[in-house]
Formats: structure tokens, C-alpha cells, sequence
């Protein structure tokens, strides 16, 4: 099964070893890699930073919501219903 936009951005890095870790860091190391992030819509890792406005994360959990954030916020995000598991009523 193919993987999309977030699970692939979060597959590059080891919960256990890699935290805390910056944005910096993250980019230098996967920010030509291509993010699929619908069936017609590709990306580079750079391109998707361009939207993070936190600098370092302490762990998995602020990666995970931040890159959320900017993903959704910027049209990276195209699971429907996304919305429901951010304001809570999920």
C-alpha cells in the first residue's frame, strides 16, 4: 500500500534516537525527498518545512502536530474529516 504526505514525513525518523531534533536538521538531511501527497500531487520535504514555524522538537508528539498543522493549513492535507481529530469532537 502506498503512503502518503504525513506517514512518509514521519517514517524517515527513529521515535527513540532521533529527538529532540530541528527542523533544520530534518530538512538538511530529507528536504529534496519527493512526498506524494495525493494521487496527482508531489512534493519535496523542503517545500512542506517552508510552512513549520517550530523550530525543535522535544519529541514525536510535536512533530507530529506541528507538521499536521502546516500541512493542513497550507493544502497538504487531503484526508477528509481531518478536521474533526484537531478541534477534539472525534
Amino acid at each position: 500500500m502506498r503512503q502518503y504526505g504525513h506517514a512518509v514525513l514521519a517514517k524517515k525518523i527513529d521515535e527513540g534516537e532521533d529527538f529532540p531534533l530541528t527542523a533544520a536538521e530534518y530538512v538538511e538531511q530529507y528536504g529534496d525527498h519527493p512526498i506524494r501527497i495525493d494521487f496527482e500531487t508531489v512534493v519535496s520535504v523542503e517545500e512542506i518545512f517552508e510552512n513549520v514555524e517550530q523550530e525543535e522538537f522535544a519529541d514525536f508528539v510535536e512533530f507530529h502536530q506541528e507538521l499536521g498543522r502546516a500541512m493542513r493549513e497550507n493544502g497538504y492535507w487531503f484526508y477528509e474529516g481531518a478536521d474533526q481529530f484537531v478541534d477534539g469532537s472525534a
